[in-house]
């Protein structure tokens, strides 16, 4: 093969790779597995969205799960992903709309006449990854808010102190 081809097939599985890790970070927050981002993010890792600004996986993980609450249905919705790849680095654009539904015990079969959703927020994701023995991982995450619709959930005031 040559270098123009072992260049081209890397940066096609770097692209892939990087495509599955934006795809696995609203999978985790959909479903409640905030542990499972640990698996996606360097120690050092920064983010900054409407749910607040952390630094530190750790903080990181429990800001995710302080602004994802399990009573409340959460759908990221990402698309248009474009991928800057630069060594073992990347940086990623992305589309995200976010739907929050009502509290569980008022879900639609309880109340068919009521909106299934309370709040939507269409927002750009800036990703920027670094490449680790172990893959690509989100280095930094940060959102800037397009629009919204409805009423903020607005989740209970944190006690720790991230």
């Amino acid at each position: 093969m040559t270098t123009t081809t072992e260049t081209t097939l890397q940066q096609l599985v770097d692209r892939n790779d990087i495509t599955d890790l934006v795809h696995r970070l609203g999978a985790a927050l959909d479903d409640g597995h905030f542990d499972e981002l640990r698996s996606l993010l360097v120690d050092e890792v920064t983010v900054r969205t409407p749910g607040g600004t952390a630094g530190g996986r750790d903080a990181v993980v429990a800001q995710a799960s302080r602004n994802h609450r399990p009573d409340r249905p959460i759908q990221h919705v990402i698309t248009n992903v474009l991928i800057d790849l630069d060594g073992d680095r990347a940086h990623v654009r992305a589309n995200l709309v976010v739907a929050f539904g009502p509290l569980a015990s008022t879900l639609r079969a309880a109340r068919p006449l009521e909106r299934p959703v309370e709040y939507t927020s269409g927002q750009v994701y800036g990703f920027d990854l670094s490449r680790t023995p172990d893959g690509w991982r989100f280095a930094a995450i940060d959102t800037t808010a397009v629009w919204t619709s409805g009423t903020p959930v607005i989740a209970p005031p944190s006690t720790d102190a991230a």
